[in-house]
């Protein structure tokens, strides 16, 4: 079965980190670039990172770059989101995607073959 599982979301402090992770299961992650998207209570899904297949290109939401880290390790077939000072703002369902070819983060969507079930990440005090 192909699938791409997320894991590592929770609830965390203002200001706390947490690392997202997306482990594929029946293909080989490191023929996909990988983006991660997210999408909060009320609003629409928008575009947090993305890297491609063997991690040199990245792209980020501006508002986001510099907080957030993607990176993958290909010999796990994992995709990571490092996500520090996290704000109430970031709560939000944060799901990983595949797609075919490295593509900027604001239409990678549309070329997007896999799609994970989603991981919630509160942020709260």
């Amino acid at each position: 079965q192909l699938q791409l599982v997320e894991s590592g979301g929770g609830l965390v402090q203002p200001g706390g980190s947490l690392r997202l992770s997306c482990a594929a299961s029946g293909f080989r992650l490191d023929s996909y670039a990988v983006g991660w998207f997210r999408r909060a209570p009320g609003k629409e899904r928008e575009g947090v990172s993305c890297i491609s297949g063997k991690g040199g290109l990245k792209d980020y939401a501006g508002s986001l770059k510099g907080r957030f880290t993607i990176f993958r390790d290909n010999a796990k077939n994992t995709v990571y989101l490092q996500m520090n000072s996290l704000k109430p703002e970031d709560t939000a369902v944060y799901y990983c995607a595949a797609a075919p070819l490295f593509q900027p983060l604001d239409v990678l969507s549309n070329f997007v073959r896999y799609w994970g079930q989603g991981t919630q990440v509160t942020v709260s005090s």
